[in-house]
């Protein structure tokens, strides 16, 4: 990597845009009346979309350092960025059904886009300081979102969310502080070369500290008991956002951290590879037992954070690590988005068995939730599918075997909580089935992001050779 010691504000381009954009949204929302609140949903998307494109662009130069080397403008962070940014502006689909007209609706649209100029500099952060920046600045909006959008519920959400966010954040600072009176630098370069020298004990606590903030962010275990919570309680656009965005800035972060503490150590893979398999395991028996769409999908949240952790556990031993992480944190995003889509177009579905008689009323949406679903359980030719085999690869390289084994039992157990869901959607109606209200209005939004969501997810999986070839390539050369 190019180190500079120029600040080189320019480099970090696509942050200040949605973070500029969001201070646009905020005050220019303040001035508009109720009915004209969709300008700043149109101004927020347009955001959104022109940074996707300058992150696509920025990706084609070579890899750089801004800051004098606090921030790494790499293939890592330039998809984190187009990933994070892309799934904000499909999560902008399902706003459009639930604020339309509401009270909040500017002042959301602008906390998701400081929320995800917080994910973003997440995930390009090789300094503790900026990472405790990056992590306070994709919390603090979370937290204002979840209690914006879900009423009393959402409220009682984002207390529960904010506490242990908190909490969090107390300890990855802690664990900052820990590890500069050890190497007497925040930097990741610093850290690699003084931290082998120091006593083990205190590396740990603070190594362990910043890791447990960091998976508050993902959604992992030990810190995932708000996820199920805010993903049942809040309004659809939070649950949505709260599932998807916050984590790929945090797992790029943890890749990058867990590979600098692994350098002349390789124990702290292994702790990543058990927090994995919590993950997995935790996420996927306690889901089986859900019968709110929404809570089962939070549970399957932290169920693919253990997934998502398992080429962490494989970083500096594969070189099919890196790419694996990025293609599986897309494949899912897609899939997350187009399942909770679709719980947003049937708003008043909030038990499973409600879903029933659906593929024979709505065939598209019972498609576009068949697809997501399968995509999540990780079937080809879906995206997901392709992740999770390239991670299970990467573990099995890094000399984890028994990890890649427990990818696929913990794939297969996923499908027996989604096949719940599948039984309703394709059963046939009774006479007391209520009816599910017609797709339009408010509720063409939501359905078209399902579509959108469920079409791309079909297409990254079967283009998928093409773009690893990119993705890997531009990695390793």
């Amino acid at each position: 990597m190019n180190a500079s010691t120029q600040m080189q504000p320019a480099l970090l381009l696509p942050e200040i845009i949605v973070f500029v954009g969001g201070l646009a949204v905020l005050l220019g929302g303040s001035f508009l009346p109720r009915h004209r609140q969709w300008i700043s949903r149109a101004a927020a998307a347009l955001v959104l979309l022109v940074t996707a494109i300058v992150a696509a662009l920025a990706m084609a130069g070579p890899p750089q350092t801004a800051f004098s080397g606090t921030f790494a403008v790499d293939t890592a962070t330039g998809a984190a960025r187009v990933i994070a940014v892309l799934s904000t502006l499909l999560i902008l689909g399902i706003a459009s059904g639930e604020l339309a007209g509401s009270r909040r609706e500017s002042d959301t649209y602008a906390l998701l886009l400081f929320a995800t100029t917080g994910v973003m500099v997440l995930a390009g952060a090789t300094d503790l300081l900026v990472l405790i920046v990056g992590f306070l600045l994709a919390s603090i909006p979370l937290y204002a979102i979840v209690g914006l959008t879900g009423g009393a519920a959402g409220a009682e959400a984002a207390m529960k969310t904010y506490f242990l966010g908190a909490l969090s954040g107390i300890i990855l600072m802690l664990g900052v502080t820990v590890l500069y009176a050890l190497t007497g630098g925040t930097d990741y370069a610093r850290l690699a070369e003084a931290l082998p020298g120091a006593h083990f004990g205190a590396v740990g606590v603070g190594v362990l500290c910043v890791l447990a903030g960091l998976l508050f962010k993902a959604g992992g275990v030990p810190f995932h008991f708000w996820v199920p919570d805010a993903a049942q309680g809040t309004g659809v656009t939070a649950a949505t956002f709260l599932t998807t965005v916050p984590k790929i800035g945090a797992i790029v972060a943890i890749y990058r951290f867990v590979g600098t503490m692994s350098v002349g150590n390789d124990s702290w893979l292994i702790v990543v590879a058990i927090l994995a398999t919590a993950s997995m395991f935790l996420g996927n028996l306690a889901a089986y037992w859900q019968r709110d769409p929404r809570r089962l999908l939070g549970w399957s949240t932290v169920a693919q954070v253990g997934f998502l952790l398992v080429p962490v556990a494989a970083a500096g031993r594969s070189d099919l690590a890196l790419p694996s992480m990025l293609f599986y944190l897309g494949a899912y995003a897609l899939a997350n988005i187009g399942a909770f889509a679709v719980t947003a177009a049937l708003p008043d579905c909030r038990d499973l068995t409600s879903y029933r008689g659906l593929a024979r009323t709505r065939p598209g949406l019972a498609a576009a939730l068949l697809v997501s679903l399968l995509g999540l359980v990780g079937i080809p030719p879906l995206a997901v599918f392709v992740g999770k085999f390239t991670t299970a690869t990467a573990a099995w390289d890094g000399g984890h075997g028994w990890l890649a084994l427990l990818v696929m039992i913990n794939s297969l157990l996923s499908l027996f909580y989604y096949l719940r869901w599948f039984g309703p959607v394709f059963a046939r109606p009774t006479s007391g089935s209520p009816g599910f209200p017609s797709l339009r209005g408010s509720a063409r939004w939501p359905w078209a992001t399902a579509a959108i969501a469920s079409i791309a997810s079909l297409g990254l999986g079967i283009s998928a050779g093409f773009l690893w070839q990119g993705l890997a390539g531009e990695l390793l050369f």
